[in-house]
């Protein structure tokens, strides 16, 4: 059992919650909490486990073979409190593979409903909408490389286990690479003010990609100028913008809304 949080893997759990260079030396991340480790293991992307020693005994209770077939070290409570990123661990950290996602089969195929992610700089914001994409039936997101780590654990926790399941990547070029989605005849919407064109006023094609900017500051001129059409979210009182998170939300679900009607639409034929 690891009794001191001088051991050199708490040292290593520790650097890989803080530090992104770690993270991208290592090609891997830190979870918290049953379910994420349980996806993890799941989906084969556990590394190594690491238990606290009450909540070791808690499931060999109730669970004697719950940490069989895999690798784990038992830790005293409070060095693995000492290793967690929040206040009330659950018990179970792990260190996992990072999954790894290829553009060209991210912006390919048949149908493909992409979020396009300029400058997001909020973790539980870039978190809540990976989960959400999830939810609205998102195929790929693609960030430009100043936004916010993925693999942050705040952005981690947001996610809920929709980032083993959610293909990204990080572009390089950011304009580069809508040139290319442009090029395989993904039409590019823009979440943008400076539009009469209300977000639900549009039929949205087969092969289409939402664009959001940062939340301060919304889309780059540079960047907005790429897409298609611009389209805004019509909103009563004072109120300019809404919260990034909750603007992808909204643009994202009225695509799925379109491609669901669709669906009924070609049944009922």
């Amino acid at each position: 059992m690891i009794t001191s949080s001088s051991n050199s893997q708490i040292k290593n759990i520790i650097q890989l919650q803080k530090k992104s260079r770690a993270r991208t030396e290592q090609g891997a991340f830190v979870t918290e909490g049953t379910k994420m480790f349980e996806e993890s293991k799941d989906g084969g992307y556990l590394i190594k486990a690491y238990v606290s020693e009450s909540f070791y005994n808690e499931q060999l209770t109730e669970t004697p073979d719950y940490f069989k077939g895999f690798p784990y070290e038992v830790v005293a409570d409070g060095v693995l409190k000492e290793a967690s990123d929040t206040l009330t661990p659950q018990g179970v950290m792990a260190i996992v593979k990072k999954p790894v996602y290829d553009l060209d089969k991210i912006i390919t195929g048949q149908q493909v409903n992409l979020l396009l992610l300029e400058d997001i700089r909020d973790p539980g914001n870039l978190g809540t909408i990976i989960r959400t994409a999830e939810g609205a039936g998102i195929t790929g997101i693609i960030l430009s490389k100043t936004s916010v780590d993925m693999y942050n654990p705040k952005v981690i926790r947001s996610t809920m286990g929709a980032i083993y399941r959610m293909p990204f990547i990080y572009a390089e070029d950011f304009k580069n690479t809508l040139i290319q989605i442009k090029r395989n005849d993904i039409s590019i919407y823009a979440a943008h003010l400076n539009t009469d064109f209300a977000y639900d006023d549009v039929n949205y094609p087969e092969k289409c990609a939402i664009l959001i900017g940062n939340e301060a500051n919304g889309l780059s001129d540079e960047i907005a100028g790429m897409s298609d059409q611009y389209i805004k979210i019509p909103m009563e009182g004072s109120v300019e913008s809404l919260n990034a998170a909750i603007a992808a939300a909204i643009l994202m679900y009225e695509v799925y809304r379109q491609r669901r009607k669709n669906k009924v639409i070609k049944t009922k034929k």
